[in-house]
């Protein structure tokens, strides 16, 4: 593997922390944390590069909420200018993981996402179901074959840092870096265990993780038929003892070598033709459906404008967001239902429903 130096003069460069502080207020130009620091923009971008130059950089403490969407998650977030610092780190260090990354990783990644990770997951299923046919697994008018649907136990919390910072240490040797690495990963409330949900750090960081995973199962099980977005993955085999075989190795390597395991109940092999969750979308062999709880986050949001909770700009973002997501499921009745429960309060009425929302 090949290994990186003399990475920290690039990331504390003036003209990479610029780049870095665009990123970081992408999207919340309005909010008043970023209008202090542009304030005197170009001093604490100075100070910023200062403390990084002279290793004397140190992160804030992270403010801690709850979120319930409606799944309740702790998240941490980090103070404006450490996501500036996140940001230029991780523009000059992902490029070298990314090149090792397996192609069908799928979070976070330039050109790839979620509906990338359904787009391969259909791809998947017909030459499964198909080679099923070929090889006697299945009748041919049935539309079978299996999937393994696997996900991991409290992933973020559980990630042992340790292991995490061998992992980097293989690729970077620059120590420098690896000691800005360090403060960033161990700036949580615990030191030996975990990476705050929230920090783009941790969603990259997840990523160099589990590719030790995705190694294990290309490699070592020669595996064919699978896809990882973040902590959630799938394989898909037409036989269901083979899938068995591999969820035992699967687990026993997660277990010994990353200190993690497979959540028992979210974890299961699954018969294709019954639909399989993915990255918000329940996935049969010809349609795809939304997921009820996504379904059920756009009515809510809905009724909180209706009740004045939140403002017609946020409502229409969130809507516009949503809609944009949904429209690859079979969604067009849901989607204009949607946009009427809305429409008569949220527009002009000389907009046209074409207007709000493309549709299909």
């Amino acid at each position: 593997m090949k290994s990186y130096k003399n990475l920290y003069l690039k990331i504390y460069d003036l003209k990479n922390l610029i780049l870095a502080y665009k990123k970081a207020r992408k999207g919340k130009t309005k909010k008043h944390y970023v209008i202090e620091f542009e304030k005197d923009l170009a001093y604490n971008l100075k100070i910023l590069h200062d403390e990084l130059k002279n290793q004397t950089y140190k992160p804030k403490p992270l403010k801690k909420f709850i979120l319930r969407d409606p799944k309740t998650r702790k998240i941490s977030k980090s103070d404006f200018r450490d996501r500036i610092v996140h940001h230029a780190l991780i523009r000059i260090i992902e490029p070298l993981f990314d090149k090792i990354f397996i192609y069908d990783s799928c979070a976070n990644r330039i050109g790839k996402g979620n509906l990338f990770a359904t787009n391969r997951f259909y791809c998947f299923m017909r030459k499964v179901s198909r080679n099923g046919k070929l090889n006697g697994w299945f009748n041919n008018n049935q539309i079978k074959g299996y999937c393994f649907k696997a996900d991991i136990k409290h992933y973020f919390q559980e990630i042992d840092q340790e292991i995490l910072l061998k992992i980097i240490k293989r690729k970077i040797k620059c120590k420098k870096t690896l000691y800005l690495i360090t403060r960033i990963i161990k700036n949580f409330d615990n030191k030996t265990k975990g990476m705050p949900l929230g920090n783009l750090t941790s969603q990259f960081f997840a990523n160099v993780y589990l590719n030790e995973l995705d190694q294990f199962v290309k490699h070592n099980l020669n595996i064919k038929f699978y896809i990882r977005y973040v902590d959630d993955f799938v394989i898909l085999h037409p036989s269901k003892l083979q899938l068995i075989e591999w969820k035992q190795k699967v687990n026993r390597f997660l277990n010994e070598a990353l200190r993690v395991e497979l959540h028992s109940e979210k974890s299961k092999i699954v018969s294709l033709s019954r639909g399989i969750d993915l990255v918000g979308f329940r996935n049969f062999y010809h349609f795809k459906i939304l997921r009820k709880r996504n379904i059920k986050n756009m009515f809510s949001k809905v009724t909180e404008y209706k009740e004045s909770i939140v403002s017609k700009e946020s409502l229409l973002d969130s809507f516009q967001g949503w809609s944009a997501y949904a429209k690859w499921a079979n969604t067009f009745r849901l989607r204009k239902e949607i946009s009427k429960k809305i429409i008569k309060k949220t527009v002009p009425k000389t907009l046209s429903l074409k207007n709000v929302i493309s549709l299909e």
